[in-house]
């Protein structure tokens, strides 16, 4: 076990957009069987993935029968060899949320959903974190409880305003956004957007590629996040 775990964790369940879900399909008898597909999913400030699904999904059948899910993010893609890459299975209980917020920090993350995200049949679901099993490469597999993956709550102050900060850069200081990705980060070219800010980093989208920038020490303020958003601004220029 290493001290860095969590951070690991924490750090690959922000960076990606994608996930498997796994859930109890009710069956004939009232049995059920496991069942996995793919859905877009953003993870909370508090880790809380959210998801958005259609009541006629087989896994909205399947969370009101039981909410027990499981969730799989693979951060493996592009490796020659997947199984040295990292991965992680986040066990939670889902339920519908009507929470705006939530609804909202989706919606930045996966601005193509804007489309259906108002239909009658679709839901927001928020999944209540429990556990997570972390497979990090050979040697490297560990459970961990919520309270290891965050020790301390989310910077509340944080959370509400990240709306308005996101929206401020994209609007006034594009040109930074464009230096995150290509000189922090070394993406090509593109119309990156921040999708996202919390604690410890920010979110890019352009098209349908994502990306994180983490930050070089935590934030818990909106004070704090303009500081470091400037130094980043900074750090690119000079490189």
């Amino acid at each position: 076990m290493t001290d860095d775990m969590p951070r690991i964790v924490r750090n690959l369940l922000r960076r990606l957009d994608r996930a498997s879900l796994a859930s109890a399909l009710p069956g004939d008898g009232g049995s059920a069987w496991p069942y996995a597909s793919l859905v877009l999913v953003t993870v909370d400030h508090d880790l809380a993935p959210i998801l958005l699904l259609s009541d006629l999904a087989e896994h909205a059948k399947a969370i009101a029968a039981d909410s027990r899910v499981s969730l799989l993010f693979d951060g493996t893609v592009g490796l020659d060899q997947p199984l040295t890459g990292p991965r992680v299975s986040l066990l939670g209980r889902a339920a519908k949320t009507g929470d705006e917020r939530l609804k909202r920090r989706f919606l930045a993350h996966h601005p193509d959903a804007e489309m259906y995200a108002g239909f009658k049949d679709f839901n927001f679901y928020r999944v209540a974190p429990e556990r997570a099993h972390l497979v990090g490469g050979f040697g490297k597999i560990r459970w961990l409880t919520l309270a290891e993956l965050q020790p301390e709550p989310p910077p509340a102050a944080l959370a509400e305003s990240e709306p308005d900060i996101v929206a401020h850069m994209n609007a006034d200081h594009a040109d930074a956004v464009q230096l995150y990705a290509g000189k922090l980060l070394g993406l090509p070219a593109g119309d990156w957007k921040m999708t996202g800010i919390d604690a410890e980093g920010l979110d890019l989208r352009a098209g349908g590629q994502v990306a994180r920038l983490p930050f070089d020490q935590p934030i818990a303020t909106v004070s704090e996040a303009c500081k470091a958003l400037i130094a980043l601004v900074a750090t690119a220029r000079s490189t």
